[in-house]
């Protein structure tokens, strides 16, 4: 019996071995399929994420093409209101027009009359939408305001005076459309020269 023993003890003593050998390997197997499926799992993300952002970036170039579509078309039928106000206007002139061609001898106050109304309507609906004239005549020169194009020298005005209007300048809701044109009062300058 003794030496059934140590036969034993060796064959039970490589069956441990074994054993763990094996378990080992499905270890590693099982580490294996782990890492696998961690891989896979990595992938679909992966995919799924790159779905979702080309999903936001074709929205994105959607909302960019329709916003410029909304400017083109707000670009194009801005300024309909204002145009259509002007159409009473237009009928006036088109009315004035027709009344000079049918008088044969038209008189000159009578077409300075008409003239006079309709810039007097036509500035009305400018007013109507922020347009102001810039006063100049008589006011300090003022180079926000005012562009001076030549220079006088009248002694009886203050000097930087503004002497003459050559253009009239605009004020849209507050900021300028266009400068005056003016002609400026220099006696300092004139009295140098002399």
């Amino acid at each position: 019996m003794q030496e059934k023993k140590p036969a034993e003890k060796q064959k039970s003593g490589k069956q441990p071995e074994a054993k763990e050998q094996k378990l080992q390997a499905q270890a590693h197997e099982k580490g294996e399929g782990l890492q696998e499926t961690k891989e896979q799992k990595l992938r679909a993300q992966l995919n799924e994420l790159t779905e979702t952002l080309k999903r936001v970036q074709a929205d994105f170039e959607n909302s960019c093409k329709r916003t410029e579509k909304e400017k083109i078309e707000f670009r194009q039928f801005a300024n309909a209101a204002i145009v259509k106000e002007l159409l009473p206007l237009l009928d006036s002139m088109d009315a004035a027009v027709e009344k000079i061609e049918k008088q044969e001898n038209v008189k000159k106050e009578e077409m300075l009359n008409g003239l006079r109304l309709l810039r007097m309507q036509l500035l009305q609906l400018l007013q109507k939408h922020g347009l102001q004239e810039i006063k100049c005549l008589g006011e300090k020169f003022n180079p926000m305001l005012h562009e001076a194009l030549t220079k006088g020298c009248d002694e009886s005005r203050q000097e930087d005076c503004v002497l003459e209007e050559l253009q009239k300048g605009y004020l849209l809701n507050e900021r300028v459309l266009r400068h005056s044109k003016v002609k400026i009062n220099k006696i300092k300058e004139e009295k140098k020269m002399e």
